[in-house]
């Protein structure tokens, strides 16, 4: 199972950046934003560790500011995605120190976020095209890089 499952995925899509993304394009889509939701873990990890830590709080995460507007959208989609989902995904990358309670309970909403963030580059990249396309996916996912 994917972090963001393939309705939820098709249906943030459309409402969140006017996109529509095809079944073929979901995994492509959903490695990058597990990836940068490990990203953020792995940076929130060197916070915790700094500040004498063993657990990772909300807070230690590098959230930015478009990041954190980004989730907030997300919130008003009221799109729901499955916390469990998001671990299981989460346990087959390198452990990183516990997660604090709040921190785990707001992963849903931060995987929405990264992947609005995601769909808003695409269409930021290609305004007059509604197709997802491999090379779309793939020119976002390198402003992902250098900015997340």
């Amino acid at each position: 199972m994917a972090v963001v499952g393939f309705h939820h995925l098709e249906e943030l899509f459309r409402r969140g950046a006017s996109l529509n993304i095809k079944k073929g394009h979901a995994k492509e889509v959903t490695d990058i934003v597990e990836q940068k939701l490990y990203d953020l873990l792995l940076m929130g990890q060197k916070a915790a560790k700094y500040n004498g830590r063993d657990v990772i709080w909300k807070y230690d995460l590098p959230i930015t500011k478009g990041l954190e507007e980004t989730i907030n959208e997300f919130k008003k989609l009221e799109q729901e995605l499955d916390l469990k989902d998001i671990l299981e995904r989460l346990a087959t990358y390198p452990p990183l120190l516990e997660l604090e309670a709040e921190l785990e309970k707001s992963l849903p909403e931060i995987v929405g976020g990264l992947t609005l963030v995601l769909a808003r580059i695409m269409k930021k990249i290609d305004e007059e095209n509604r197709a997802v396309s491999h090379e779309l996916i793939e020119k976002a996912k390198e402003v992902m890089d250098l900015t997340l």
